[in-house]
């Protein structure tokens, strides 16, 4: 497959936002903002370029470490495959670029982050783990650092309308129908 493979540095612009589909299908979403910047030699001064928007998108297991270790205002980058939708409003056609996030991680040029393992997460299949292919010692899963996310039974219900139909047809999942974790 000829898939066009992205990086994008920016900022987290919304909170993430976990659905879960009628087929048990796990998504996180969230909106990145990555602005150019440049030195404009005439005024001595840095400037701003046009600031490019995403909707990033994880699944399965990654949805549950990335909405538990993004928040809006962080610095990130995504890797992942690149697809626009195209879409009619009251405005005329519009254009949202999706990236389907392969790996998402802060920005250590921007400041630090601690590093902690999701193990002990029934829902990290060996197809999403972070350590698909490699042992994990049997004490990994002890201590502080260990834990189980649980979903939250207090869940919200909400079409996933927001979330944009192209998400179900690509996920199979009917999107007026999925759970909304805040």
């Amino acid at each position: 497959m000829n898939d066009l493979t992205i990086t994008v540095s920016g900022w987290v612009a919304t909170e993430p936002r976990y659905v879960v589909g009628r087929n048990g299908t796990s998504l996180t979403s969230f909106r990145v903002a990555s602005t150019n910047r440049y030195f404009d030699r005439t005024s001595n001064a840095w400037e701003d370029g046009q600031t490019e928007w995403f909707t990033v998108r994880t699944f399965r297991g990654a949805a549950l470490t990335v909405l538990d270790s993004i928040a809006k205002g962080q610095p990130i980058l995504v890797t992942g495959r690149l697809r626009t939708n195209t879409w009619e409003s009251e405005a005329g056609s519009r254009t949202d670029l999706v990236i389907d996030a392969t790996a998402v991680g802060h920005d250590l040029t921007r400041g630090i982050a601690t590093f902690r393992r999701a193990v002990g997460d029934a829902s990290l299949g060996a197809d999403d783990s972070p350590a698909a292919g490699v042992d994990v010692p049997q004490d990994a899963a002890e201590g502080p650092e260990a834990r189980v996310d649980v979903p939250n039974p207090e869940l919200e219900e909400e079409t996933g309308a927001e979330m944009g139909d192209e998400m179900g047809d690509e996920m199979g999942v009917d999107v007026e129908a999925v759970t909304v974790v805040s």
